[in-house]
């Protein structure tokens, strides 16, 4: 079969929910690269007008109608660079999830996603209907599908049929959002659709931050045999500028064919450079999500500096490294607030670690306040132990500062808990709970670890004496989080099983851990959910995330 050369882009950018005018610019302004680069085809990311995922913004008939004014400007930019643009779609008063094919400032025809996701953290079936034609599109001597995301992951889905309908290359858009190992699950799927139908795959995906989520980019261009023909960064927006040679195919009819041109335009290509793109490992793939999450977080939201009250444990030690990573020194401030358990140890770590992140630092003490809330209280709790009650009142004393700077200077409060914390409910509400974002949300404490060293390979940051002294919440004498918990190697092994693998007690035991202790943390798990109901959202790392991905009734009793 004879072959012929095309030149494809592929537009890996950051867009932002909502803000239609600028998503639109960021799509022209690529779409102007691709053409001066001589590229015949353009692919964007998955709902690249509107950002992803527009949730409820959908049931706003003048958000929609306005995502269709900036697929029109955006039409009136393309010239001999056909365009596909993912966007939302309306016909009949439905709303649809789909990509425009545009050429020569006509959008030539409409792809609907047929198979639309409804688990996990994705909720189209609540706003979109299915499509129901896998289109191909005939451009010059070639033909080529479009679809959407979860088209591309399923044998049954369109692929097939777009490749029986003569396509070569099937371009997926997407906005897959990150977790730990995602990328690896990815390429299985892809290479699995392009071998069998003995197509090239153009997978494009979404790159930057959108609340809990963070879209990690890394496309690629597959080949007919499985090969990866290019890829693109991680955690940055790129553009891949790629010659491929596909068969050529004779001119098909049929209502699922649409023609783009007969023949492609004569066009200057420049030579490309050769690239190289480093892919981070798997410790250093967490780093960057948390730090493009965070990122994206406080710039899309309109903040700029950011508090975090520092302990001189590994928790805080680890947000503020990653602020300035995010942000800069300058938009970092660290807080110590000792009260009379927290020790000198803590308070030269924190102050260790400002130093090392050159960050301002500043101390207010809490013995005096905690004073006078027990003053306060002194009638009320006559004759009564200290217990949790004031344990958590310094936690909350804390929080309460925190969110005084926050209010007086306009800092965003960024909450300190890892996933072990906010699993077993070894967190306080309205104290260390208390924040705007909570950065390392679903990130267990063994990992918050890991993450330390390594952010310690990039430079020094967090002090040594942090990494190997025991875990201490200070809230009373010679306090321990063994105390309360079992030791972080047993207990995030088990918390995985539960909630991410949703696991019971009996299959957990098991795998070999003690019973007793299993059904202790089940039961601290299930109990903590009205507090995880309260907490800040954060970014999303493993497969099942507290909020978007598990949610469970906070009434509830059901103990299976």
């Amino acid at each position: 079969m004879k072959k012929g050369r095309i030149r494809l882009a592929v537009a890996q950018i950051n867009c932002t929910v909502g803000d239609l005018e600028g998503n639109a610019k960021k799509i022209t302004d690529y779409l102007a690269m691709a053409e001066g680069l001589g590229a015949d085809i353009i692919s964007f990311p998955e709902l690249s007008v509107t950002g992803y995922p527009p949730e409820d913004l959908l049931l706003k008939p003048k958000f929609v109608e306005d995502n269709l004014k900036q697929l029109r400007r955006i039409s009136g930019r393309v010239k001999d660079t056909a365009a596909i643009v993912g966007f939302v779609d309306r016909k009949g008063g439905r709303i649809y999830n789909a990509a425009a094919v545009i050429y020569k400032g006509k959008t030539r025809g409409i792809y609907h996603k047929m198979l639309l996701p409804n688990y996990g953290v994705f909720d189209e079936k609540r706003y979109f209907e299915s499509g129901d034609k896998p289109l191909v599109f005939s451009f010059g001597k070639f033909v080529f599908g479009v679809n959407i995301c979860e088209d591309l992951w399923h044998e049954a889905g369109p692929v097939k049929k777009q490749a029986a309908l003569g396509a070569k290359i099937i371009f997926n858009i997407n906005a897959s959002p990150y977790y730990a190992g995602k990328i690896k699950k990815r390429q299985d799927i892809i290479k699995a659709q392009a071998r069998p139908n003995r197509i090239y795959v153009c997978y494009n995906n979404l790159v930057g931050g959108q609340d809990e989520l963070v879209f990690d980019g890394q496309s690629l261009i597959v080949d007919s045999r499985g090969g990866i023909a290019g890829n693109l960064a991680a955690f940055k927006e790129d553009l891949l500028v790629l010659d491929i040679s596909l068969p050529e195919s004779r001119k098909r009819g049929g209502k699922n064919v649409i023609t783009i041109t007969n023949k492609l335009p004569e066009k200057q290509k420049p030579a490309l450079h050769k690239r190289q793109t480093r892919f981070p490992g798997p410790v250093a793939e967490i780093y960057e999500a948390l730090v493009l999450g965070l990122h994206d977080y406080i710039v899309k939201n309109g903040f700029q500096k950011v508090v975090i009250g520092l302990s001189g444990g590994i928790d805080s030690s680890l947000v503020a490294a990653i602020a300035v990573d995010a942000l800069g020194k300058d938009n970092a401030i660290g807080i110590f607030m000792p009260s009379q358990y927290s020790s000198a140890e803590s308070k030269n770590d924190a102050l260790k670690l400002a130093e090392n992140l050159r960050i301002r630092f500043i101390n207010v003490p809490i013995e005096g306040i905690f004073a006078e809330y027990t003053k306060g209280l002194a009638s009320e709790f006559s004759g009564l132990k200290q217990n949790i009650a004031e344990e958590n009142l310094q936690a909350r004393i804390r929080g309460t500062l925190l969110m005084a700077f926050s209010n007086k200077f306009g800092w965003i409060v960024l909450a300190t808990g890892n996933k072990s914390e906010m699993s077993t409910g070894y967190a306080t509400l309205y104290g260390d709970m208390a924040g705007g974002f909570a950065v390392i949300k679903d990130v267990p404490k063994t990992l918050v670890y890991k993450l330390s060293l390594y952010r310690n390979t990039l430079g020094a940051a967090i002090p040594e004496n942090v990494l190997i002294k025991a875990p201490t919440a200070e809230l009373k004498p010679d306090q321990k989080d063994t105390d309360s918990l079992p030791e972080y190697a047993t207990l995030d092994p088990v918390l995985k099983a539960y909630i991410e693998e949703d696991k019971d007690l009996k299959m957990i035991a098991s795998l070999g851990f003690d019973r007793e202790v299993a059904a202790k943390v089940l039961n601290m798990v299930d109990k903590s959910e009205y507090k995880r109901r309260q907490s800040p959202p954060g970014i999303k790392i493993t497969p099942k995330a507290f909020g978007r991905d598990r949610r469970m009734p906070i009434t509830n009793k059901y103990k299976g």
